[in-house]
């Protein structure tokens, strides 16, 4: 019996798309507390200014924000804390250097739930100028419009 992988959106970063150029990316298992996995059940993330950082041979997701879990008590998280990526060795190498490159950064993407575990999807990224940004919107603009000639 083959085991599908069963994925739950927990928060899409929507700005990552918009602000950058994505070149490839990787999954991530996140370390947590309790209270955070309770809160994130609950739907409460935001990943919108939060990136990654290579710390001592470890990858860090800084500034990714988990409310605190309503019915948690005096032990609830901090909801802006540092949270340790699980990542294979090989993964963590190509991680730091690419990021030593100029003008390439890692930023997540989504959070998700895989079979139970809460994953985080990376991409290493490179920011776009305010030209780019206008030139993605033009497309997506005639894109639509092409639709609706279509359409009707």
């Amino acid at each position: 019996m083959d085991k599908q992988a069963e994925e739950k959106n927990i928060t899409v970063n929507r700005k990552a798309r918009h602000d950058y150029h994505i070149l490839q990316t990787f999954e991530a298992g996140i370390v947590l507390v309790g209270t955070e996995v309770k809160a994130l059940r609950e739907g409460k993330a935001n990943l919108v200014d939060s990136y990654a950082t290579v710390k001592n041979g470890e990858v860090w997701l800084v500034s990714a924000h988990i409310s605190e879990y309503k019915q948690g008590n005096i032990n609830n998280h901090n909801p802006t804390r540092d949270r340790k990526l699980l990542l294979n060795k090989s993964e963590i190498r190509k991680l730091i250097g690419k990021t030593k490159e100029k003008g390439l950064t890692l930023i997540p993407l989504r959070m998700y739930f895989k079979n139970g575990r809460v994953k985080v999807e990376l991409a290493i990224a490179k920011g776009k100028k305010s030209y780019d940004k206008r030139e993605t919107i033009a497309k997506r603009d005639f894109q639509r419009e092409q639709e609706r000639k279509i359409k009707y």
